[in-house]
């Protein structure tokens, strides 16, 4: 039977620790549990996951987890970006072995890499599995920007297992730049936590994948948008934007998402591995505190 394929809202789970930082599987499940019962499509395991700061063996418990979690509710992609080849293509085959509906990689971070050894990272990958592979350009937050022409190469040669979740600037010239180089067949997803969300869909997006925080903004935001209804399009998208535009840095996105989690009662601890780049202050608490009410408002 053929999987379904990720499309919709698709919000990156925030990863909970205890207070020691070991990772916290009971409220990661009630997490997931609670993302779907407010209208998600399905899981990503990325970025604001922090996968960066994880093990491998942290990240493979994680990513079994998530699978587990979300049987029979929905998609999950599992993101498997690293520094060598031979990791990302390791990581590939256990996120597909453990029931991932796609896989989701960054390119290596600590070399500049030219469109040659780029695609030979992505083929290694597509080789290795089955699976989709959404080529994640996250040279918004770390990294640098990709080619147009190296990523359209990659869905030339491999058609529609190959996706794309592209955040380099400007964002909105890139995607249509990417959808023109495939020939509007690939599927691409807004990456922006939202801030994007409105224009990105007129030019022709799959999906988005936002924080997990807001995921009743966003499902009801996706919604609308569907259905032509610009009213709760123009309600919801101006507070979203005002948020989102407060998370200027990985880091960022981490605490105010994590805040807003607990704030729900879905997270006991807003506890994230240091050292970090970011921390919220009393102002801008206030300040999201603020938007946060405007959003439930407008539901």
């Amino acid at each position: 039977m053929t999987k379904p394929q990720p499309q919709g809202v698709l919000p990156v789970f925030q990863t909970p620790f205890h207070d020691d930082e070991s990772l916290d599987f009971d409220t990661l499940a009630r997490e997931i549990d609670w993302l779907f019962e407010h209208g998600a499509d399905g899981i990503v395991m990325a970025m604001v996951s922090e996968v960066l700061r994880l093990s491998d063996a942290e990240r493979r418990d994680l990513a079994v987890r998530a699978c587990r979690c979300a049987e029979g509710c929905g998609t999950v992609v599992i993101s498997v970006g690293a520094e060598s080849s031979l990791l990302a293509e390791e990581s590939a085959r256990h996120a597909e072995s453990v029931g991932a509906t796609a896989v989701m990689a960054i390119p290596p971070i600590s070399v500049a890499l030219d469109d040659g050894e780029l695609r030979r990272y992505y083929e290694r990958i597509l080789s290795a599995i089955s699976i989709p592979v959404i080529v994640q350009d996250a040279s918004g937050y770390v990294g640098r920007p990709m080619s147009i022409d190296m990523q359209a190469g990659l869905f030339a040669e491999y058609g529609d297992r190959v996706m794309y979740k592209p955040e380099a600037n400007p964002i909105g010239p890139r995607l249509t730049a990417l959808n023109e180089a495939t020939g509007g067949k690939a599927k691409v997803f807004e990456g922006t936590g939202g801030i994007a969300l409105v224009e990105s869909y007129a030019r022709g997006i799959a999906g988005t994948m936002p924080g997990a925080d807001l995921i009743r903004v966003l499902t009801a935001l996706w919604r609308a948008l569907n259905a032509d209804d610009f009213e709760t399009i123009n309600r919801l998208h101006p507070p979203l934007c005002s948020m989102i535009s407060l998370q200027t840095s990985l880091d960022a996105f981490l605490a105010i998402e994590k805040y807003l989690l607990v704030k729900q009662g879905i997270f006991k601890n807003t506890v994230t591995r240091g050292p970090v780049g970011y921390r919220l202050d009393a102002a801008t608490q206030a300040e999201v505190d603020r938007l946060y009410e405007l959003l439930m408002a407008g539901l």
